[in-house]
Formats: structure tokens, sequence, C-alpha cells
């Protein structure tokens, strides 16, 4: 594994060359707070030098693209990161078995919900189609 000196970006914001963004924003905003120079113990020449360093890394490092071209000339790889888990290539030790009783996903019982709601549609259809029977009997219109 290469090691992330503290001359690299990575170095200096204390993460490993193959960590996640938000594990990069998290480090920044961390040491961002330590090196800041309104909140530092430093003396304010080295804390505005590290906190460019470190404000030069995060910007670096946040942007994907700039991040892999940073990766390219350094010689970090994330193809060796990402490789998939050995067992996803080994054979299976038996057949996959459904545990649904139905084949067709689309093709099952109705649950109470659904049953609840195709039942208030009926009655909200025949409210409406009396309301209209109601409304034209009133105004005389012959049906």
């Amino acid at each position: 594994m290469i090691d992330a000196s503290t001359t690299s970006h990575y170095g200096l914001l204390k993460v490993s060359p193959w960590c996640s963004p938000q594990d990069i924003r998290r480090a920044y905003r961390e040491l961002s707070k330590l090196y800041h120079p309104d909140t530092t113990t430093l003396p304010p020449e080295v804390a505005v030098v590290k906190f460019q360093e470190l404000n030069e890394a995060y910007g670096t490092l946040s942007n994907p693209e700039r991040r892999l071209r940073y990766d390219l000339e350094q010689g970090y790889s994330k193809f060796t990161a990402l490789q998939p888990p050995p067992e996803l290539f080994q054979p299976q030790k038996a057949p996959y078995q459904s545990r649904s009783a139905y084949l067709d996903p689309t093709d099952r019982p109705l649950s109470g919900g659904e049953l609840f709601a195709l039942c208030l549609l009926g009655t909200t259809f025949l409210g409406c189609f009396a309301l209209v029977l109601a409304v034209a009997a009133i105004r005389g219109v012959p049906l």
C-alpha cells in the first residue's frame, strides 16, 4: 500500500487515498478548525500557510475530476481498492429457490390496503353517479 506522506494532499488531510468524499470533507472540517488563523494557537504566519495548504488539498480532493487527475499523477490506483469480493465468482451451492408461491410478481392477491382503496374508489364513483342523477332529477332533465 502506498504511504500517503504529509507532503501529499491525502497526508495533509490525514486520510487514506481510497477514502470516500464524505471522509475527505469530515477531515477537512476538523483540520480547518485546528489550523484556521482565528482559532489556532499556532503563530499567525504558520497558521496561514498551513490553512492555505489545507484548502489547496481540499480543493483538489473534493473535485472528482481534479482528484482523479491528482491520483493519476501521484500513482494512486483506485482499481486495486475496488476489487470485487472473491466469493462473488464462486459457484452457488444450491440453485436459487424462490420463496414466493407465485411465479409472476404482478400476479398476487390484493393486500388489505389495496382492497380498502378499491372500495373507497367504488364508493366514490357510485356517490358521484348518484349525485349526477339527483341533480338531473331536480332540474327536470329526462333520463
